[in-house]
């Protein structure tokens, strides 16, 4: 048999999974992991612990799938994107903390940025929008606000990555220090159109080009891991972006195909092909996942609050004891009775970009139960999602592109068939949710396995992707439109307050 192993570092939890050369699920493992909110707008984790994590994680996948290290081709690696952090070169030792992608503490320095005109070359550079969602400014608040690691950095001894760079660097005892295309194209620092890091942004952001990493393709060999920390050493071949590792498992490897992830945050992405295309609604450019030389692009739709706020209802107003309770509560009532939840707890991402947003409950009543704040808290992720796609749908439009046919979906909350059915009912197209819905893992497996010559091309693959169930639309148009209309009205009540 051949194994592949995908570690699968997300943002709420580290987790690992063993898949065979068919692409199924052998054993998985899963650790949660501590989220650190040490002001408001701030989000934190401790790279140790992610690190620790994900070892145990991966040891405990080869125990239950009964397997040796031997046995595994590859090693993937996909992680939560922009997430960024420094370590020290000589001791491998954290200089701070992780600062998350939610995080929103260098929102100032955007807007300073924003107002030095810098949004063109951002835009036509890197493909994004100036935000703190992205990791150039998160960078660059440690070089600044730290004491003493600007002139570490100039000397050469401080190391930055986002995950996937720190786990590979923790796998190879510290050998290597590299990432992939579709990560570094999430920094604001990164040409897409000439893959390599950009001088001028550097020196916009005062960034010293010391501290970054090598840039390979995502399935390429970065390296191999210590043979002391799984049981003998194993080719790391595949590492990509959460989403762009999605978008591969899903196997939209043709322009038009679209994916939506459905965890922490929501993820849609639409595969351009070789063709860089700026959006005109509010959308991103990003680099997919790359396999070769040839570079290949899709349009990204980035929802910062969907999982997470089920997360919300389970912690902070007690609603639930466990978010598998979510569906059940929500259909405790027939709909959400007017009400609509817009989780702008971090701020609004695309198409709004609105980082000063705050979460706001409209519509309610007396009348109002927890089972409709349930079912709002359930709408709210659809909502965003169809937000995005009538977005890219302007954008194909434009582009003379053929409109969506169908929507692959994925992660966590993709379980849910009551979201599931109410995302095809508002989008008018069907809905895919397919046999393996570990497909970010999955992506990264298959980014290995081809590096290995597991699998001989991306055709090889697709014939392994299944479906599991299609959710067919089931509203006319005219309803799905009303729904959506008060869903912006929300909207601009939250912009407004």
């Amino acid at each position: 048999m051949t194994y592949l192993l995908a570690l699968d570092q997300g943002t709420s939890s580290s987790r690992s999974i063993v898949f065979d050369a068919t692409g199924r699920p052998v054993a998985l493992a899963q650790r949660e992991l501590t989220q650190s909110y040490p002001q408001p707008g701030w989000v934190e984790h401790d790279p140790v612990e992610i690190w620790q994590s994900q070892l145990a994680t991966a040891r405990e996948a080869l125990a239950q799938a009964g397997i040796a290290a031997r046995e595994v081709r590859a090693i993937g690696i996909t992680n939560q994107r922009e997430t960024a952090m420094l370590w020290d070169r000589a001791s491998g030792v954290p200089v701070h903390p992780a600062i998350v992608w939610q995080d929103r503490r260098t929102e100032s320095m955007c807007a300073r940025l924003r107002e030095q005109g810098l949004e063109p070359l951002v835009r036509s550079r890197t493909g994004l929008v100036i935000d703190a969602y992205f990791s150039a400014t998160k960078i660059a608040w440690m070089l600044q606000q730290v004491p003493g690691l600007r002139a570490r950095a100039e000397r050469g001894e401080l190391a930055f990555g986002t995950i996937d760079s720190w786990l590979l660097w923790q796998l190879t005892g510290g050998a290597v220090h590299a990432t992939d295309v579709s990560n570094a194209s999430r920094t604001m620092l990164f040409d897409v159109h000439r893959n390599r890091w950009d001088e001028q942004l550097l020196a916009a952001l005062d960034v010293p080009a010391s501290v970054l990493p090598r840039v390979l393709p995502s399935s390429a060999h970065f390296g191999e891991s210590r043979s002391d920390l799984l049981g003998a050493a194993i080719p790391v071949a595949g590492i990509a972006g959460d989403q762009q590792a999605a978008l591969f498992g899903q196997a939209c490897f043709t322009p038009g195909m679209a994916k939506n992830t459905y965890g922490t945050g929501c993820f849609m992405l639409m595969h351009t092909g070789e063709r860089f295309q700026a959006s005109s609604n509010g959308l991103v450019t990003t680099s997919a996942a790359q396999t070769g030389p040839t570079t290949e692009y899709a349009l990204e739709g980035s929802v910062f609050i969907a999982g997470a706020v089920v997360q919300w209802l389970r912690d902070g107003l007690k609603a639930i004891r466990d978010s598998s309770e979510i569906e059940a509560l929500a259909l405790s009532v027939p709909d959400a009775g007017g009400v609509s939840l817009v989780p702008a707890f971090t701020g609004l991402g695309a198409p709004y970009w609105k980082p000063d947003a705050r979460g706001t409950l409209t519509g309610l009543t007396r009348g109002t139960t927890l089972g409709h704040i349930a079912r709002a808290a359930i709408e709210s992720i659809a909502c965003q999602s169809a937000a995005l796609l009538q977005a890219m749908g302007r954008d194909a439009e434009a582009a003379g592109a053929a409109p969506l046919r169908e929507l692959r979906v994925d992660g966590g909350a993709s379980v849910n068939d009551l979201l599931m059915q109410f995302q095809a009912d508002l989008l008018g197209i069907p809905v895919v949710r397919p046999a393996v819905t570990e497909t970010t893992a999955l992506g990264a497996a298959f980014l290995a396995g081809l590096a290995v010559g597991v699998w001989s091309g991306r055709d090889e693959i697709a014939a392994l992707w299944r479906r599991e169930r299609v959710f067919e639309p089931a509203w006319d148009r005219s309803r799905a439109e009303e729904r959506m209309a008060q869903w912006e009205r929300a909207v601009r009540q939250c912009i407004a307050s």
